[in-house]
């Protein structure tokens, strides 16, 4: 059964100078955030098989500082199609994904809070830099486009860092 992990970006940097939407970058707490991610996944035994991320700035570098601080090793793609889309062409594109057990997709909200609900039912914010892992009812990651699956965990970088991780960012 096929591990899905649904990433969101950490947070972005409102304040700093950037062209467009896209090419917005994180902040201090965000590349923080990122890194912890990384580093949880791989002390969970999550680290994925493959990647499969947006390439606005703030998603590209939320997955490479994770994979970097978590030691991952895996492959890292960029698809511009999981930039300002909804859940079923994130869909389509993912299930393309080659024959890999774990793999993770990192984009933005909303889409990534109704992918969630699409495939488990369960309804969740997906903060920045959260991390959702679902366990899929599916063989192959062609057939993700009509996959039911469960929540097998949520994790929020908040989470381990306590309420003050907002305040004193």
């Amino acid at each position: 059964m096929p591990t899905l992990l649904l990433m969101r970006h950490a947070k972005s940097d409102w304040d700093a100078s950037y062209g467009g939407d896209h090419d917005r970058p994180l902040n201090e707490r965000g590349v923080r955030s990122a890194r912890l991610m990384g580093r949880l996944i791989a002390g969970a035994d999550l680290i994925p098989d493959l990647v499969i991320c947006s390439t606005a700035i703030r998603a590209r570098t939320t997955a490479q500082l994770a994979a970097e601080s978590g030691a991952w090793g895996c492959s890292i793609d960029f698809e511009s199609g999981f930039y300002g889309t909804g859940p079923d062409t994130v869909l389509t594109l993912a299930s393309d994904a080659p024959d890999v057990e774990r793999l993770m997709l990192v984009g933005h909200q909303p889409t990534w809070s109704m992918l969630l609900q699409r495939l488990t039912g369960a309804r969740a914010d997906m903060k920045t830099a959260s991390v959702a892992v679902i366990d899929l009812m599916i063989e192959t990651w062609a057939e993700l486009e009509t996959a039911q699956g469960i929540l097998a965990s949520l994790h929020h970088p908040r989470s381990y860092f306590g309420s003050e991780w907002d305040e004193n960012s």
